[in-house]
């Protein structure tokens, strides 16, 4: 089925809606799940054919009425729209990887620092959420750990969209801040760290094996933020991987059993990731590179004093707007690293 081709695009849109307005089939909740979410997608590419059509047939039009200043001015702002919808599908192609269309789980964590550290990791966290919200995709923060003063010491979030883990996949590693300290009384420069982990959402069609004595589970009452964040009862789940070390924390839902299975899914989305970063670095030492997969490895600057620049020290992309790149206008940056690690495949 290739990509402009609606009317195949539409057979099968019918078909899952026929599947899916038949009651018998909704005994396969897992299914309706994996059809209803294809739905969408599918849905998503129609929608935007029918907009290509649209607005090339109005180009069309128009290429005979250049005359008219005010319809050549209508006329550019079409053709910029429609570049803009073929940019962004264009970078759909750089995705390669087995769940890059999955949903992604970002873990933010202060690095060493104090204050300023937990800030910065705060700092990172809206920029996250606000990138999201400019995609059209939803955010939701299902752990988190408020700092002592300001900012937070830790917290995990579920982006939910599609190729939301192909996006931010590049985004794994640490974070360097620059700027002059607002904690700072004598308004000295500081240098902060936070590290970015991002997880693959690894659906249940996925079969990752989770022994029950491989596993130590603990229940806890949920801290930090109150109800803003996370809930006060005892239904906060901590499972630990014993093989691995592997912990993962969940506290948002007020259900035991809810946290329990989040906790489960994103354990499964670190093993999985676990075993890709072990097969890369085998392909690295046999190739001889180094791969940039490594936790402590510096991957962007975010300086703000004495100058104003953000700079990707994998792809060297660069900017010197700061302020949008930290209200989220991340789009330019990643699509920098798409190209790059579509260059280097064994350093993704």
């Amino acid at each position: 089925m290739t990509f402009f081709d609606l009317k195949e695009v539409q057979v099968r849109v019918d078909q899952i809606e026929k599947e899916l307005s038949n009651q018998e089939s909704w005994a396969d909740l897992e299914r309706m799940k994996s059809l209803s979410k294809e739905k969408t997608a599918l849905q998503n590419k129609l929608d935007l054919g029918k907009n290509l059509k649209e607005l090339i047939e109005e180009l069309e039009i128009g290429l005979d009425l250049m005359s008219d200043q005010e319809i050549f001015g209508s006329l550019l702002s079409k053709f910029e729209k429609l570049k803009a919808l073929v940019d962004q599908e264009r970078v759909k192609l750089l995705f390669s990887g087995e769940y890059d269309k999955n949903n992604a789980i970002l873990e933010i964590n202060a690095g060493s620092g104090g204050t300023e550290a937990m800030d910065w990791a705060q700092m990172l966290l809206r920029m996250y959420n606000r990138w999201s919200e400019k995609k059209g995709f939803s955010f939701e923060l299902i752990d988190y750990q408020p700092g002592e003063q300001a900012g937070i010491k830790n917290a995990t979030a579920v982006i939910t969209g599609e190729f939301a883990y192909g996006f931010l996949k590049h985004e794994r590693g640490v974070h360097r801040l620059v700027r002059i300290s607002p904690f700072d009384a004598n308004n000295r420069r500081h240098t902060s760290f936070a590290s970015v982990a991002v997880l693959p959402e690894i659906n249940d069609d996925v079969k990752v094996e989770l022994r029950a004595e491989d596993l130590e589970i603990d229940t806890f009452r949920a801290g930090g933020a109150g109800g803003q964040y996370v809930n006060k009862t005892d239904s906060a789940v901590r499972v630990k991987h014993k093989p691995t070390g592997i912990v993962v924390s969940i506290q948002s839902e007020r259900s035991q059993l809810k946290n329990k299975e989040l906790a489960l899914k994103i354990l499964k989305g670190k093993l999985v990731q676990l075993e890709e970063e072990k097969l890369r670095q085998k392909l690295a030492d046999l190739q001889g590179a180094k791969a940039e997969i490594d936790f402590g490895n510096q991957i962007r600057n975010y300086v703000l004093y004495p100058y104003q620049l953000v700079k990707d020290v994998r792809s060297g992309f660069e900017t010197s707007n700061t302020s949008g790149v930290l209200d989220g206008e991340l789009d330019n940056i990643i699509l920098s690293l798409l190209k790059h690690f579509a260059k280097s495949p064994v350093q993704q």
